[in-house]
C-alpha cells in the first residue's frame, strides 16, 4: 500500500515543514511531515508516550537522544518512551514521513 496523503488538519505550515494530524481514529493520531530539504524539526520527547515515525520518501538523519543516523524512505524509527527525538533532512527533495502515536498532541 503506498501512502501519498494521510489528510488530516494542518497543525503548521511553514518554510521548515507542513505537519498534519488526523485524528479519525478514537486512540491514534496519525501525522503526517513534509520536512523541507535543510530543515529540522525542534526536537523533543514526550514522557509517557512512544511514537513510530515510517519515513516513506526523502533522505535525512535521525537523532534518538545521544545517537544520530540516516534515514531514507521505507525506513520504520521505533521511538521509546521518553526518548528525544529530532529529524534532519539532508537530501535535497522533501522528506515525507509518517508518525503513529497514542493520544493527543503534546508538542
Amino acid at each position: 500500500m503506498k501512502i501519498s496523503n494521510i489528510d488530516g488538519e494542518i497543525v503548521k505550515d511553514n518554510e521548515t515543514y507542513l505537519l498534519k494530524d488526523n485524528t479519525s481514529l478514537k486512540n491514534l493520531v496519525v501525522s503526517s511531515t513534509t520536512l523541507h530539504p535543510g530543515k529540522s524539526t525542534r526536537g523533543h520527547s514526550h514522557p509517557g508516550k512512544e511514537e513510530v515515525y515510517m519515513i516513506m520518501s526523502g533522505t535525512g538523519r535521525m537523532q534518538l537522544d545521544d545517537n544520530e543516523f540516516n534515514i531514507s524512505g521505507g525506513e520504520m524509527i521505533l521511538i521509546e518512551d521518553g526518548v528525544f527525538h529530532r529529524v534532519h533532512n539532508t537530501g535535497e527533495e522533501d522528506l515525507y514521513m509518517v508518525c503513529i502515536f497514542d493520544g493527543d498532541r503534546s508538542h
